[in-house]
């Protein structure tokens, strides 16, 4: 059946498919009506095609499967349409105005002649052109938005791909839509390859096979490789496509090095042999600058060993502290080199270490910076040395645009604007992908003594590369390693077991110790339960904190023990529906008021402010960062946004549209605890794909807890971890390229 009446109001919008509850009015009865709607406004005059349902809930409901927009008819309906807040700038008082001027004709004027607007009282002429122009935007973006729909396009992101390419999108999608994967973020390979398929662009195109080894170049860079060897990117590319031939794929590879969008490389694999590996020209030019840049930090102080150890005497008595050997060579190294890389496992007196570094630069009357790759790793320093840490990005002044077509951060600190700073120390170095690190080398002079802190062993960055491993590789640069496990450290079973683990030596599970647990469990129900326990009752209690700062650890994302199911549990049990509490339904899940969240993607533009008590701004500053954690504070259905207090009390407010930035995190995986610490881990384990399941990701994750870990599950899978050393190899050039650069050895010499 058909149904004609106007939308009084937008109850729901999911800007994701369109689907919409509208309250609308049809023949002076007001009904509910849902269903998916292009982009439409309230007081729009729509024709329905669908038919009544009964809702066990909402009641009688009329579920519209098409619709049409009208031009109001009548002049009670345009100037409803108008008063709506539909076109910016004209109101209830000033529609009316409008409508009496124009009558019937209101609309035709609108569209054809908008200057005449300025024969009312109260609009310029400017402004009747900016509504004329409104009006034409809006009709040309419904068009649009019915054209995107086609191809299976959803609403918000068709409204992107309108903003971008305005009128062009209708040649762009039916000749070469793989240009919206190219150059769009939010638009995959495989979203234009759908709609290629369905405009009828061959399989074998040369767009799409270009598009399509870039793409499977990007999933590597997504998986932390900078490269990949040429047969693996041509099988990978060939099973992504299907149907292409190897030859084929091979000639776009060098078209595409011939236009400096791929960099071909000869380099040695991990069995010792030469093969030709490929880069994005982004990522190869990346290896390159920061192999150059750590080249020209290499300069020697000429700094005695025996004035070094006087002085670190007197830090060791003015600071009430006792070096050993090692630490005093790291000392020395750091006076004596413009680099140095300090590295060891947990309890082995990094953090000493560093304090004595500071207290020696110090009396030196030098200026030293701080920082760390995330707040919670870089709040950790700030505790550890007594001295404020940043975050590399605060520190290199984050100017909130994006660098270029890929997203990547720009910076006011750079080789034009360099750090002012005599010593630089970054701690967690292992989690600083090489875009980050090339930022970081830009704004650091030669001079410079850039000190880098580490644990090799942990998980590799979230972003493409390996760079402090690959450092050490090289030979390049002096590396002090701390191994010995000092006796404070050695009474913790969390150090000495994570220290077993990283050995691959046998770990009692015994549960005998204060701080290191393992409960036998096998159904993965029973697993739910007691993780549920542990965190709602027996951790807050043992460890002295707030539920909220207990973290659930787990090596996987699906299955009943992932992340997306763990969170699901434990969101009803630790923060259960209220009718204080406002809700907001996204995707297959839900954002409730204190919910605690985890923003999933670097962010450069979005604003954060530091309030007092009375929410008056004190601070502001740019930047969210993948892993950044935070507790919902409130939900504004009514101005669309929600908004989250992060660490240090900064508050980000979140349109609903962006919603997809940010997860529930109650529980996350290992992955991105990287460089945090809480006061108590708990880590569901049972049985998962073997490569995930290593002895470096469960080394991380028993490393992340402060006073108590414990462990639910398979002891036989724990003991399968810690003898399965195969970590994920990431495919990386930069320990060679930095070789590259070394003055060749002469025979003999």
């Amino acid at each position: 059946m058909k149904l004609e009446g106007y939308v009084e109001h937008i109850v729901y919008r999911n800007e994701d498919n369109g689907y919409s509850v509208l309250s609308f009015v049809s023949e002076g009865r007001e009904l509910t009506v849902v269903g998916n709607f292009h982009y439409i406004n309230e007081g729009e005059l729509l024709e329905l095609t669908g038919a009544y349902t009964e809702h066990p809930v909402y009641g009688e409901q009329f579920l519209a499967e098409s619709f049409e927009v009208k031009a109001p008819r009548d002049v009670l309906a345009i100037e409803r349409y108008l008063g709506s807040g539909a076109v910016k700038g004209i109101g209830a008082a000033l529609a009316a105005r409008i409508v009496r001027r124009f009558g019937e004709e209101t609309f035709e004027i609108l569209e054809r002649e908008p200057e005449r607007l300025a024969e009312i009282k109260g609009i310029s002429e400017r402004k009747a052109r900016e509504i004329g122009e409104q009006i034409e935007e809006k009709r040309e973006l419904r068009e649009a938005m019915l054209f995107l729909q086609e191809y299976g396009i959803s609403m918000s992101l068709g409204v992107k791909i309108q903003q971008k390419y305005g009128q062009e999108i209708y040649r762009i999608i039916k000749e070469n839509p793989y240009r919206l994967a190219d150059e769009m973020e939010g638009v995959g390979f495989r979203t234009a390859d759908e709609i290629a398929k369905r405009v009828g662009i061959r399989e074998d195109s040369d767009f799409r096979i270009r598009s399509g080894i870039l793409y499977v170049l990007l999933q590597g860079s997504a998986e932390g490789h900078t490269c990949l060897p040429e047969p693996l990117l041509i099988s990978r590319t060939i099973e992504l496509l299907g149907g292409v031939s190897g030859e084929a794929v091979e000639k776009h590879l060098m078209d595409l090095s011939i236009d400096r969008r791929l960099v071909q490389k000869e380099l040695t694999d991990a069995e010792g042999r030469k093969q030709i590996f490929v880069y994005a020209a982004s990522c190869y030019r990346a290896e390159l600058s920061v192999a150059a840049m750590l080249h020209q930090l290499k300069c020697f102080a000429e700094v005695s060993n025996s004035e070094i150890l006087t002085k670190a005497a007197r830090v060791e008595k003015l600071a009430g502290i006792e070096l050993d050997e090692r630490q005093k060579e790291a000392v020395a190294a750091a006076v004596q080199n413009g680099l140095l890389i300090l590295t060891g496992g947990p309890g082995t007196g990094k953090t000493t270490t560093i304090n004595a570094m500071i207290k020696y630069f110090e009396m030196e009357g030098l200026d030293i910076f701080l920082a760390a790759p995330t707040g919670r790793a870089a709040k950790r320093m700030t505790e550890a040395t007594g001295c404020e840490a940043q975050t590399i990005h605060r520190m290199l002044e984050l100017s909130g645009g994006p660098e270029n077509a890929s997203g990547r951060a720009a910076f006011a600190r750079n080789e034009d604007n360099p750090l002012e700073a005599d010593v630089i120390i970054i701690d967690e170095m292992s989690m600083v992908d090489i875009y980050l690190m090339q930022a970081l080398l830009k704004a650091v002079i030669p001079g410079t003594r850039l000190i880098l802190v580490g644990d090799v062993n942990q998980l590799p960055s979230v972003g493409p590369g390996s760079v402090l491993q690959d450092m050490i590789q090289s030979e390049a640069f002096p590396v002090v390693c701390l191994t010995r496990i000092f006796r404070q450290a050695a009474r913790s079973d969390i150090i000495v077991n994570a220290h077993k683990i990283n050995q691959g030596r046998q770990v009692a599970l015994d549960n005998k110790s204060r701080d290191f647990f393992f409960l036998r469990r096998q159904d993965p129900n029973q697993i739910l339960r007691v993780v549920l326990a542990l965190v709602q009752e027996k951790m807050p209690r043992y460890v002295h904190a707030e539920i909220s700062d207990i973290q659930v650890l787990t090596p996987m994302r699906k299955g009943a023990l992932g992340v997306e199911n763990l969170n699901q549990v434990l969101q009803r049990y630790l923060n259960p529906p209220s009718k204080d509490k406002e809700e907001r339904e996204h995707g297959s899940g839900l954002f409730r008021t204190g919910d605690k969240v985890m923003q999933i993607r670097n962010n450069y533009q979005l604003e954060w402010e530091i309030r007092n008590r009375f929410g008056i701004a004190l601070e502001t500053g740019l930047g969210v960062f993948n892993g950044d954690m935070g507790i919902i504070r409130s939900i504004n259905t009514f101005a669309e946004e929600l908004t989250v207090e992060f660490d240090e009390g900064r508050m980000v407010s979140y349109p609903f549209k962006q919603l997809d930035e940010l997860e529930l995190a109650y529980a996350i995986t290992v992955h991105k605890s990287q460089g945090s610490e809480y006061p108590a881990v708990v880590i569901p384990l049972l049985a998962g794909p073997r490569p995930l399941m290593n002895r470096n990701l469960l080394y991380t994750a028993v490393t992340r807890a402060r006073s108590c870990v414990t462990l639910v599950g398979s002891a036989d899978v724990f003991q399968m971890m810690v003898e399965n050393e195969t970590e994920q190899k990431r495919y990386t050039g930069l320990s060679e390229i930095i070789k590259s650069y070394l003055p060749a050895q002469v025979p003999g010499m």
